[in-house]
């Protein structure tokens, strides 16, 4: 028997529309948060909270293609708009960033389906903790290489953590509106667990 640790459509903890609408909210939730946050934050982006939405919120596979959805468009948006170098170590930088959010959304993953459904705020605050360090701990893995290890000092990194809450805790009151409002089917929504 094999053991396996990703959650299954099961343990989904966030379902603010019909489970057949979640896919497409989601996407759309965080693909505008993605771009509100890259034109105001540029290379702030808080891929871990938007990986702690994606992986409550969907199974896991879907997840991933919707935090890699959201990485495109902050890429498109940082080359295209806000004009980032187009050099190899931007470029590099660039896929350690999406390499980090997979990482983000794998361990919040992970941390919804061994952590009690009953529990609520800390099953989210957990899942951020955990998505956030793997978050960190790859872009870190990537500085002996690409350079910018100064931006991983105790203050930056608990700086952008307390941003990443803020945005999560912004996009959990998003999602629990929608959910209230039932603007795509009524009934069918499950509450935060």
């Amino acid at each position: 028997m094999a053991f396996n640790i990703l959650p299954s459509a099961g343990g989904v903890r966030l379902r603010p529309v019909e489970a057949r609408y979640a896919p497409m909210f989601c996407f759309a939730l965080l693909t505008a948060s993605c771009a509100l946050a890259s034109l105001v934050l540029a290379c702030a982006t808080p891929f871990a909270a938007f990986a702690v939405i994606a992986a409550a919120a969907l199974p896991f596979r879907t997840a991933i293609l919707v935090v890699v959805g959201t990485w495109l468009v902050n890429q498109t948006i940082g080359f295209g708009t806000l004009h980032y170098p187009i050099d190899a170590r931007t470029i590099a930088w660039g896929f350690v960033i999406g390499t980090a959010a997979l990482a983000a959304t794998a361990a919040a993953s992970v941390a919804f389906r061994l952590l009690p459904h009953n529990r609520a705020l800390s099953s989210f605050f957990l899942a951020f903790v955990c998505g956030y360090a793997a978050y960190e701990v790859t872009l870190l893995a990537a500085t002996p290489m690409l350079g910018g290890a100064g931006a991983f000092t105790p203050a930056i990194v608990m700086r952008l953590g307390l941003l990443g809450a803020v945005w999560l805790a912004g996009l959990v009151a998003v999602c629990e509106m929608v959910r209230v409002l039932h603007p795509f089917g009524r009934g069918r929504s499950l509450r935060v667990h």
